[in-house]
């Protein structure tokens, strides 16, 4: 193990050197395979994401045309409440679907009051706006 900037220790599973014996390899070897299962839920999340946000937009738009405010407080709980059952069906902590409910809902909301302002879609997501 090695000492790590924080004072803890950590294990550098990348470095061959750490790989023992046989059973530390084997170890690795799984690792490895899972974080690339994690790299494409990762990618595959991503996508939908950019999905999700085409879609939004497409609300926002009509929701301009017809002057709608951006935000739509009753839709919010319902989907809160639906993505928390979501999370529990799916043995998922209803906090995390909590708070990736509050991020795409308060990006999709900034992207909806852009459109209203500007009365375009506004493109590529920009979250540092």
């Amino acid at each position: 193990m090695e000492q790590g900037a924080s004072g803890s220790n950590e294990t550098v599973i990348d470095s061959e050197q750490d790989w023992r014996d046989e059973r530390t390899r084997d170890i690795v070897d799984k690792i490895e395979t899972l974080r690339q299962s994690i790299d494409n839920v990762d990618m595959a999340i991503v996508a939908l994401l950019a999905e999700r946000f085409k879609y939004t937009s497409s609300v926002g738009v009509l929701k301009a045309r017809a002057g709608f405010a951006p935000a739509d407080y009753k839709r919010e709980e319902e989907q809160m409440r639906r993505l928390r059952r979501l999370a529990i069906d799916a043995g998922l902590d209803p906090e995390i679907a909590e708070e990736y409910r509050e991020f795409v809902v308060t990006e999709a909301k900034k992207r909806h009051k852009r459109i209203a302002e500007t009365g375009e879609d506004p493109g590529v997501l920009d979250i540092f706006a």
